[in-house]
């Protein structure tokens, strides 16, 4: 059995432009997440005009510029050149502060001036949450309010520092293996059966089971490659935190290439052409993309649509490889997360064990 895996990963090696994708889409999917969400990253650039000189001005102006949550620009002085600056979608907003603004006189000006482009929403809202606390911070202090109506007392089940790039890393380790695997799997057994590899294989006394195992083993070489790519990238180019075990990670994440390479062996075993195989593959792995937790948390969907997408392959690996990568707790802490994962598996091998045939009747 175990002589067809060698000649397996030199063919699968030798297929440069499938192996080009296999780590090209997962890695441009790293690349821009990590320079939006990983280190140094802000939420958007803003043009910040101060015309006034007063403390309170000048206050402002500094927690702006020091938050470290936007790229402040301070090189304008004309409103109409900044705002056309955000016409051209070059800065998200510009923040106008007048003249005399915090003084004492009763013509001063009390109002802020900002400019925007509703496109840019998330830069929008972080600014606006900005100048209403400080908003909020100087109201107290000018009439003399030593403490607030009420305070908030927020307590966090995880006080470890992450960002939203951990959560998405984790996601994308997920993708990878998801659309290497089941993609590659059901194009590449199509192809056998349309260039009639599988005719001659009729002949041999190798039994189909035989074959598919020996393809999933070969193709863990290539999940192995994915997932260390990703993970030295996302840590050492872009700060991911990881505080769970490696060792516990890639064994996860093996294990999901062996669900998702399970799942492409049960679509070629039902489809006939490579074009067929391709349209079966992108119906499964693009619906899972976006509702099995990659980008989000599928928490936030609708209860209804929450209730089935939770058993979909891709969710519960995600949420034992984010409870190891990020809470460092054991992937047996939610034992029905391991338990759907591995019924899976063995669905889909039992199905593509009795479905999988070299010959086409």
């Amino acid at each position: 059995m175990f002589k067809l895996f060698f000649p397996n990963l030199k063919m699968l090696f030798r297929n440069r432009q499938q192996l080009f994708w296999a780590l090209m889409f997962p890695l441009l999917f790293t690349f821009i997440f990590g320079f939006f969400f990983g280190k140094n990253s802000t939420t958007g650039e803003i043009i910040l005009i101060n015309k006034s000189s007063t403390e309170i001005a000048t206050s402002l102006d500094r927690t702006i510029t020091d938050s470290g949550v936007f790229k402040v620009d301070t090189n304008y002085s004309d409103i109409e050149a900044a705002t056309d600056q955000v016409k051209k979608g070059k800065v998200a907003a510009v923040l106008v502060i007048p003249e005399n603004f915090g003084t004492v006189s009763p013509d001063a000006s009390k109002t802020l001036e900002v400019i925007d482009d509703p496109a840019n929403a998330t830069t929008n809202v972080v600014l606006l949450g900005i100048l209403d606390k400080f908003n909020a911070a100087l109201t107290f202090q000018l009439n003399k309010i030593s403490e607030p109506a009420f305070t908030v007392d927020e307590q966090k089940t995880n006080t470890r520092n992450l960002s939203y790039f951990d959560f998405v890393l984790a996601g994308l380790l997920g993708l990878a293996l998801m659309n290497a695997s089941i993609m590659g799997i059901a194009i590449t057994m199509a192809k056998y059966r349309e260039d009639k590899i599988f005719k001659r294989l009729t002949v041999t006394p190798m039994k189909s089971w035989w074959f598919i195992i020996n393809e999933v083993l070969s193709r863990l070489v290539l999940n192995f490659i994915q997932i260390s790519i990703i993970l030295l990238i996302g840590r050492y180019m872009f700060d991911a935190h990881i505080y769970g075990n490696y060792f516990v990670i890639y064994a996860l994440a093996l294990l999901g290439g062996v669900l998702f390479q399970l799942i492409g062996f049960a679509i070629a075993s039902i489809v006939k052409t490579a074009d067929a195989a391709q349209g079966a593959a992108m119906a499964i792995t693009i619906p899972m993309m976006f509702l099995g937790g990659v980008f989000f948390p599928v928490d936030g969907l609708p209860k209804w649509l929450f209730s089935i997408v939770q058993y979909l392959p891709l969710a519960p690996l995600l949420r034992m490889i984010r409870g190891v990568a990020l809470d460092g707790t054991s992937p047996f802490l939610v034992p029905s997360n391991m338990i759907l994962v591995l019924a899976w598996i063995a669905f889909c091998l039992i199905f593509a064990s009795w479905k999988f045939r070299f010959s086409e009747e």
